[in-house]
């Protein structure tokens, strides 16, 4: 059996409401429990969340929510995995033992159907526990410099000072969408970032952190962007 897990807790502060705030349309849920439903890889799409609001939509649009998060879990210093293992240990309790976990965040509307499916598929191929996705950095990080206190720069990495940004090896960080593990890897708290995992690279432009209403403004401009492009047939998102 294979469950998705979306955290939403109601307390966002640098976004409020951020979980069910409308972007493009729908509640921004509402894009990641859809992506979750056309992968047809999961039997049970499960939201997390203390909040009463956020329950409703996420029903509304056809997850489960058969449970309350604790309070002690929907404050703002507990961390994804401590959620995700509550929520994985109430399934294996009332609804059967899960095979894989996937952990979708609220706030991922650009996530693919085909990419959750593809991700998992790679992963049962794999003796690895966990897969999630990254895209590349758009600047080779070895070039990378700090602001002092009088604002003059100095680099991270000086000896990287005269290479060619083509010489560099790239760099990926985490997109922060999805994070394919196993019941093993939950109840252990393996980290994605060991070699127990592996990565699943995403295209830049399907990537956006929204945590500021700066973000927000730019995520929406490039969804509506790559929509057009997808009703023009240039490119499918």
């Amino acid at each position: 059996m294979n469950i998705a897990i979306i955290p939403a807790r109601g307390g966002s502060k640098r976004i409020p409401r951020k979980n069910i705030k409308h972007f493009c349309g729908k509640p921004m849920i509402a894009w990641s429990i859809e992506a979750a439903k056309s992968s047809g890889v999961f039997q049970h799409i499960i939201v997390s969340t203390d909040d009463a609001e956020i329950a409703a939509i996420a029903k509304q649009y056809g997850a489960e929510v058969p449970f309350v998060r604790p309070d002690t879990l929907a404050d703002d210093f507990t961390g994804t995995g401590a959620v995700v293992k509550h929520a994985t240990e109430w399934v294996a309790q009332h609804l059967g033992h899960p095979t894989y976990i996937c952990t979708l965040y609220a706030t991922a509307p650009f996530v693919q159907a085909a990419d959750l499916a593809k991700s998992l598929q790679l992963l049962k191929r794999s003796s690895k526990q966990i897969i999630f996705s990254v895209t590349s950095y758009a600047f080779p990080i070895q070039r990378a410099v700090k602001i002092l206190a009088d604002d003059s720069v100095t680099m991270f990495q000086p000896e990287y000072y005269s290479s060619r940004s083509q010489d560099l090896e790239p760099a990926f960080h985490d997109a922060g969408q999805f994070y394919w593990s196993s019941f093993t890897a939950v109840q252990q708290q393996i980290s994605a970032f060991s070699s127990d995992a592996l990565a699943y690279k995403l295209p830049r432009m399907q990537v956006q952190d929204i945590d500021t209403e700066e973000d927000w403004d730019r995520a929406e401009w490039l969804f509506k962007a790559l929509k057009r492009d997808a009703a023009s047939g240039e490119r499918l998102l």
